[in-house]
């Protein structure tokens, strides 16, 4: 029962019943039931983390990408890695990061702001492709992601002086400006073609915008290749008023197979020429005077070299009357000391059947008459201020370089072209240098360029008018130039260095880079006497003979040293392999020259060509297709009369008559292959 009993001050007290005491019994039940609830809560927080974590996950991944803070990897069908790429710039903060249909985007580093977005593209049934983007909104900051290469073999992005199929990286470099260079001269830089394209076994295929200031490094410890952004320290430039914020843009993407997605990127991304060069290109050789008297050339050596061509029984598609045949360089005028008569000298090769090109430069040297001409208009590339022209240091000597960015320079040089080819009847020129390497750290042109190696492609647009036989040796964005692409000098020598075995893996990595009309350097190379094998000025005899034989296989080909400084079994074997060049190779590269049109499908061929999933064959160097159905294996060693071959599965017969009908690829061990042979099969 209730008492209710007076209260002091603060009002009435009412009584409740006593509250019980707890017994030792009860406590650890209570003990037990805050740890309950503490337990039924974390296992609450950790499943809504785990929903969340899904939802992340789930929120950064786009068809068979996966993004994490710190890189990205993708899968092929099979679920198989194929590509993986790090952040080196930043560390994404993934909370800000959204996603939108197959738009994955995110504002943030732990420590900055930034654009970035991986959007999906599907534009086919068998590949799918990626466009990643990572724009700094704060100037100077370099973008920088890193590829990892061990999961496949890699080809494309350069020539280079050491060239190796597939590529083959040794060493460490930290980002350079990806330019065209003149490796003959400098042999640790980029060469003089150049596309910012690589392509993997794995069927994975990755372009940089042609908007982005590229940068390339590796590291071989890492097994990784640096693709980075910038504007410091560095010839590329933003737009005109525009902050040097940089911007690293790609496209990835996954196929089938190789050589399908190869496909796919070249006609997506690669100009294609738009003709096919004269067809005597291809079946008759061209003879320069080059290597044979290099700058001792004169019109009674001209003349005694054309009558030997004749007279040993050769054809020829024109004479390439090279260095030097003016009195100083930057003048389009004939020496009137080494070629008294230059009208009656042309006169007299048109009347022997001869077409003759020009060798021809983008310098002007500062002892040319026409120096000061070019200097008094403004045509010259200038310093950073744009007040004064820039001096340039070349293999000639000193003097300005041609702003082909001017369109008062263009026509200039033009001008004189065409002036030759009128007064002489010039049928083409050899369009020599072109590469950035060549141009100031720092300069201005005319039209501004954010990437130096415009230039290189200003300077090829100036072959256009004599395509049909015109002659190059850089080339950046220029597959649409309608001429040949020779491979930069090589030494007489029989190394992966600029000698006989580079040329193979040189010309896979054009054809790769979207260059069909491939002229090879002259047969047994350069003839330097320092660099050449042999105790005299001459190429080694073998090494002669075996570059013959290759170069009797490519699109075209080009003497200078003549078979008869040999003997008599030299100018036969010659005879040998320009009738076999004639009459097997030009007309197959004739015909696929017609379908590079259209499709931009190399001409010469590696070996995954035709076998994609055949490992051994992505990393074959050493022989090469025309199309999918001529196989050549020639000898690129000194003293062997007999090679390793490697046959992919099929029905092929060999020059000799063998035929081989295989189910599985095939090795021929020690396949004989005489002096005066070059082993090559065809696909019956």
């Amino acid at each position: 029962m209730y008492q209710v009993v007076p209260g002091g001050a603060g009002g009435t007290i009412t009584d409740v019943i006593p509250k019980q005491k707890h017994t030792k019994d009860t406590r650890p039940l209570v003990g037990a039931g805050v740890i309950g609830l503490v337990l039924v809560i974390a296992a609450v927080t950790a499943w809504c983390y785990y929903i969340a974590s899904l939802r992340k996950a789930e929120l950064l991944k786009t068809q068979l990408l996966d993004l994490n803070k710190d890189g990205y990897i993708i899968r092929n069908q099979g679920g198989s890695i194929v590509f993986r790429m790090d952040f080196r710039s930043g560390t994404l903060d993934l909370d800000s990061c959204s996603k939108e249909g197959e738009m994955l985007s995110c504002g943030r580093t732990t420590d900055r702001k930034l654009n970035f977005f991986i959007e999906t593209v599907r534009p086919k049934d068998t590949v799918q492709c990626y466009r990643v983007r990572w724009e700094e909104l704060v100037p100077d900051i370099p973008v920088e992601h890193a590829m990892t290469y061990k999961f496949s073999h890699w080809y494309g992005g350069a020539v280079s002086a050491i060239q190796h199929w597939p590529i083959s990286i040794s060493g460490q470099q930290a980002p350079k400006p990806f330019v065209t260079s003149d490796i003959y001269s400098n042999r640790n830089e980029f060469g003089g073609i150049l596309e910012s394209y690589w392509l993997s076994s794995n069927a994975t295929a990755i372009k940089i915008n042609n908007s982005v200031p590229f940068h390339l490094g590796w590291n071989d410890t890492e097994k990784t290749m640096y693709f980075q952004a910038r504007y410091h320290d560095s010839p590329f430039k933003p737009n005109p008023g525009e902050p040097p914020c940089a911007e690293l843009s790609y496209r990835v993407c996954v196929g089938l197979d190789v050589t399908s997605i190869h496909k796919y990127m070249v006609r997506r991304y690669f100009n294609k020429p738009n003709k096919v060069p004269a067809k005597a290109m291809f079946r008759h050789p061209i003879w320069s005077t080059w290597a044979l008297h290099k700058t001792d050339i004169d019109q009674e050596k001209l003349l005694t070299y054309a009558a030997n061509i004749r007279k040993y029984g050769f054809n020829c598609s024109h004479l390439e009357l090279d260095d030097r045949y003016t009195s100083r360089y930057g003048e389009f005028q004939f020496d009137p000391t080494k070629f008294p008569n230059a009208s009656a000298m042309f006169q007299k090769l048109k009347a022997d059947g001869f077409l003759v090109s020009l060798w021809t430069h983008p310098f002007i040297n500062y002892d040319s008459d026409n120096f000061h001409t070019c200097v008094e208009r403004g045509l010259f590339v200038r310093e950073p201020t744009g007040r004064l022209p820039a001096l340039v240091r070349w293999w000639n000597g000193i003097g300005g370089i041609l702003d082909f960015t001017n369109p008062e320079a263009r026509d200039w040089f033009a001008s004189h072209l065409r002036s030759l080819r009128s007064k002489y009847g010039v049928s083409s020129f050899k369009f020599d240098a072109g590469e950035t390497n060549y141009l100031p750290w720092k300069f201005s042109t005319r039209t501004p360029i954010r990437d130096p190696s415009t230039f290189t492609r200003r300077y090829t647009e100036m072959a256009i008018p004599y395509n049909d036989r015109a002659e190059l040796r850089s080339g950046y964005q220029s597959q649409n130039i309608s001429c040949f692409f020779r491979p930069i000098d090589r030494d007489s020598v029989w190394g992966y260095e600029m000698g006989l075995k580079s040329l193979i893996p040189t010309v896979l990595t054009i054809s790769i880079l979207g260059y069909q009309f491939i002229l090879p350097d002259m047969i047994g190379g350069n003839a330097y006497q320092n660099r050449t094998d042999g105790n005299r000025a001459l190429p080694d005899r073998e090494l002669y003979i075996r570059w013959l034989e290759l170069s009797a296989f490519m699109p075209s080909m080009q003497f200078s040293i003549p078979p008869w400084e040999y003997d008599n079994e030299v100018v036969e074997i010659a005879r040998k392999y320009t009738a076999i060049h004639e009459s097997i190779v030009a007309p197959r590269v004739l015909e696929l020259a017609g379908e590079v049109l259209d499709t931009g499908d190399p001409i010469i061929r590696p070996l995954w060509w035709i076998a994609t999933g055949d490992e051994t064959a992505y990393k074959i160097d050493s022989q090469f297709l025309i199309g999918d159905d001529l196989m050549v294996a020639p000898v690129l060693e000194p003293g062997k009369q007999e090679r390793d071959i490697y046959l992919p599965a099929g029905r092929w017969r060999s020059y000799k008559g063998e035929r081989f009908d295989i189910k599985e690829p095939l090795h021929l061990t020690d396949y004989p292959v005489d002096l005066d042979e070059i082993a090559y099969f065809v696909w019956v």
